[in-house]
């Protein structure tokens, strides 16, 4: 069987989600061959194991932490003359997307991006897509060179397969280019506990009708008692009630998680961009006619200030 390259997403050794779903989709077209770089590769080799790759190709540099992402590019090359695969899966991140990018270009691919599914096809694998805003579901397939294709966050459910997950060295060799933008500094982002907006399993997001900064309260108080992520709508965001770093949209993040619950969202066509493939969808709003109305799984017509309220109460006490 064909072997498939998974580049890893971690945090010092810690493998982050995506990279797992990207390992079951990849099992669906062949043997994957996980590839981690930079600080504590090694360590990832166990999860990576646990969850389907053969091999883990491993490489550690200064230069994939001072720099930007062409030291990753030329460590993807190299596993790519390495190993032949039949295609190379990138988690659909805003640095995957652009290392995805730099690849197919520099090995003469086609690229697909923001993939939804993935499956095996007479001639390749044949990924599925959600494109103008959501309004339309299309399969496309690679017709030259080896597939890159970066994944969504939440696209496919995380499955154990054990597998020998042998540990081999990469041979890099970093091009010219690899130190022509370095990293001046880095400041941390201040934890609030939720998982990341763009691989939560659970988004609760609020609106214009959530009425001021202080009333975000609530939101986040439906938001932990699902241990879920907290998004905002542009109007929200505009209005200053929100972080820009909390935006779901078209001008914001993309999310695709398990359940999306809109409060006070009316449902304009730049916000539905960054949530329509979300697997179910709620939605709590005092207009009956909002047109996220006719989007949703299930609608509730009522005053978020009450609704929402007595909704956190019942999970919590359900937890309880």
């Amino acid at each position: 069987m064909a072997e498939v390259l998974v580049y890893v997403d971690h945090v010092d050794g810690a493998v982050r989600k995506p990279t797992l779903e990207l390992l079951t989709l990849a099992r669906r077209i062949g043997e994957p061959v996980a590839v981690a770089l930079g600080g504590g590769a090694a360590d990832t080799a166990a999860t990576l194991a646990e969850h389907g790759a053969t091999r883990v190709l491993t490489h550690d540099a200064s230069e994939y932490g001072e720099y930007l992402v062409v030291p990753k590019v030329d460590a993807l090359q190299a596993a790519v003359t390495a190993v032949s695969p039949a295609a190379v899966l990138v988690p659909s991140s805003a640095e995957g997307k652009e290392i995805a990018a730099r690849l197919a270009l520099r090995i003469g691919s086609g690229v697909i991006t923001d993939a939804v599914d993935l499956e095996a096809g007479e001639t390749g694998p044949v990924a599925t897509q959600s494109v103008f805003a959501a309004s339309f579901t299309t399969t496309s397939r690679v017709s030259k060179g080896t597939p890159v294709i970066t994944v969504k966050p939440n696209s496919a459910a995380v499955e154990a397969a054990p597998a020998a997950g042998a540990v081999e060295a990469l041979n890099v060799t970093f091009s010219e280019k690899a130190r022509g933008t370095k990293v001046t500094g880095r400041t941390v982002r201040e934890a609030t506990g939720r998982p990341e907006l763009t691989e939560a399993a659970i988004v609760v997001s609020g609106g214009r009708g959530v009425n001021g900064a202080e009333n975000f309260a609530i939101i986040e108080a439906l938001a932990d008692s699902l241990g879920a992520a907290v998004g905002a709508s542009r109007a929200a965001v505009d209005a200053g009630w929100y972080p820009h770093t909390n935006q779901v949209g078209q001008t914001g993040k993309s999310v695709s998680p398990q359940l999306y619950i809109a409060n006070g969202i009316s449902g304009a066509i730049q916000h539905r961009a960054g949530m329509q493939t979300s697997k179910t969808i709620v939605a709590v709003n005092k207009d009956a006619e909002a047109p996220i109305f006719d989007l949703v799984d299930y609608g509730v017509v009522g005053d978020l200030f009450e609704v929402v309220p007595q909704l956190t109460e019942e999970i919590n006490t359900r937890k309880g």
